[in-house]
């Protein structure tokens, strides 16, 4: 049974809570469990869109769990496969399930480098969102010198990396790393209304758009284009494709399957 992450199911929306008192650290054990809470929700065709956020009041995550660090140099992997955070973080990007972050509170560290993993971003205002690595004589590693960048651009991430300093949830806004910033008693509310939204909408499109951003994110357009024109035949020949083009002739709702 799971000790840090429970799960909530509304309707085809999966409420993960990650809930490690008293700012949700990412232990190796959470980071185990999210994991596999995530492989499981994305097999299962009823779950559309995914919610990740953190318990309490004081933090989404506040950060890894700094205690374990020194263990970590007995155990650091010599194969370069990913650990830890950069694990659950390609998983996250392998998967079909849209996930989206509702960010209250400290988003540090690790927290961050978790919150850039999902597909979308909602944070309360008043959040506090940094890469504090620094402070400690270290670097991010979790994705925090790779991700952050490619959302924020070269200068404002060596900016969040080197000085460790955090910004708040408004100016993440302004700066591109959220993709919403909301008054902080409705920020869980305003990321539910975007995975409502998108459970709304084709399971099977939803997937192949989250595959070709996936795929193509470090490649020349040309290479991009074509591989989006390859994705568009396949959802135009897909059993969904075929139901929305109906759907829309005949002005009624769609009846997706997923295929």
């Amino acid at each position: 049974m799971a000790e840090y992450v429970t799960v909530e199911q509304q309707d085809r929306i999966a409420v993960v809570t990650l809930d490690n008192p008293p700012v949700n650290a990412l232990s190796a054990r959470l980071l185990e469990e999210l994991e596999a809470e995530l492989v499981r929700l994305d097999a299962d065709d009823s779950t559309r869109a995914i919610v990740i956020r953190g318990a309490g009041e004081r933090a989404f995550v506040a950060g890894a769990d700094i205690k374990e660090f020194p263990s970590l140099r007995e155990r650091a992997a010599e194969d370069g496969s990913p650990r830890g955070i950069q694990k659950v973080g390609a998983r996250m990007d392998g998967m079909q399930t849209p996930i989206v972050a509702a960010v209250h509170g400290y988003c540090l560290g690790g927290g961050l480098e978790l919150a850039m993993a999902c597909d979308i971003r909602v944070a309360a205002e008043d959040a506090q969102l940094g890469q504090p690595e620094i402070k400690l004589g270290l670097i991010p590693g979790g994705g925090g010198t790779q991700r952050l960048p490619r959302l924020v651009g070269h200068g404002r991430a060596l900016l969040l990396n080197l000085t460790g300093d955090p910004i708040s949830g408004a100016q993440a806004y302004e700066w591109g790393l959220v993709e919403r910033a909301v008054p902080r008693e409705v920020f869980l509310d305003a990321a539910l209304e975007i995975a409502r939204t998108i459970a709304e909408r084709s399971p099977h499109a939803v997937g192949v758009v989250k595959e070709l951003a996936a795929a193509t994110r470090g490649l020349p357009l040309d290479e991009g284009l074509r591989r989006e024109a390859e994705a568009f035949m396949r959802c135009l020949r897909s059993d969904d494709g075929a139901e929305g083009v109906a759907a829309f002739v005949e002005k009624r709702e769609p009846q997706w399957t997923g295929k």
